[in-house]
């Protein structure tokens, strides 16, 4: 398992993306519409997985991680865990591409947050890349004529807010271990599920469903994007994750024939417009959010 370090950093992001990509059409494919059973069944399993993973590198010591990651971790983990529901939420509200793409703006969310609690400094192309996806996702949204995929939106736009804001709080504690987190947010959507669901018993389908997306998926997905992040620049990481917002409309689409409508895509361009607007700016000045 301590393998895994010795994959290089840009092909851990790369596989951490596509892992990721795939959230959206495995939620299409349950059976159930309850949002806190597909909630349960993926965090059961990512909770699970990850525990395994903290046991397998850590042995003897993981109690002591947990510890050392103290309440920064706890305080992530709570955020982590509201993402998981807006996530699972707007997916089923909204099309997959709406979604991603609109996640897919937390590298501008960054810097507009950056500015609010950092005084970090907002340089010209940034404006312009905040806008640009304003104007986006305001594309978007504006296709969207019934109030449930507007609904859908609004959540989907609360999760790279979310996570700005998570990477902030990571930037204040640079040591802070983010799997620890991981695992926090998954015991919190287990309390969530179970408190919500009307029952957590599910199809023989939506088990295996919820063991894909709960294993391979989420934790996979977030455990190479963790590790990969730790040597490669947060420009690089920040341009291969949106592997998951190019491939997860296209699964769709190719598996369930969910087409995004025109607006969305074009309202999709001007986001990834942004956001590689914004990159190419920090690698150019050779920072790192």
């Amino acid at each position: 398992m301590q393998s895994i370090y010795k994959i290089p950093g840009y092909i851990l992001c790369l596989l951490g993306g596509f892992f990721l990509s795939w959230g959206g059409l495995i939620i299409r494919n349950f059976e159930t519409t309850d949002i806190w059973q597909i909630l349960f069944c993926r965090a059961f399993f990512m909770t699970l997985t990850i525990g395994l993973f903290l046991i397998l590198i850590y042995r003897g010591k993981t109690l002591s991680v947990f510890k050392q990651s103290g309440y920064p971790a706890l305080i992530g983990g709570v955020m982590f865990s509201m993402s998981f529901v807006t996530y699972v939420t707007s997916i089923t509200l909204s099309t997959v591409a709406n979604v991603l793409f609109i996640i897919s703006t937390q590298t501008v969310w960054l810097a507009l947050l950056g500015y609010i609690f950092l005084k970090e400094r907002i340089s010209f192309k940034t404006f312009i890349s905040i806008l640009l996806a304003i104007v986006g996702i305001l594309f978007m949204v504006k296709g969207s004529l019934d109030v449930e995929s507007i609904f859908g939106n609004l959540l989907a736009l609360t999760i790279p807010i979310n996570f700005a804001i998570i990477v902030l709080l990571i930037r204040k504690y640079p040591n802070l271990d983010m799997i620890p987190m991981l695992f926090y947010a998954g015991v919190l959507n287990c309390i969530y599920g179970l408190i919500m669901a009307d029952t957590i018993f599910v199809s023989t389908n939506d088990v295996l469903m919820g063991f894909l997306i709960g294993t391979f998926q989420h934790a996979f997905g977030f455990i190479c994007v963790t590790i990969g992040a730790r040597s490669t620049p947060s420009v690089v990481v920040g341009l291969l994750m949106l592997t998951e917002t190019i491939f997860g409309p296209l699964w769709v689409w190719l598996f369930i024939n969910e087409v995004p409508p025109l607006n969305v895509i074009i309202g999709g361009c001007i986001i990834l417009s942004a956001v590689i607007l914004k990159s190419l700016e920090e690698k150019l000045s050779g920072k790192k959010i």
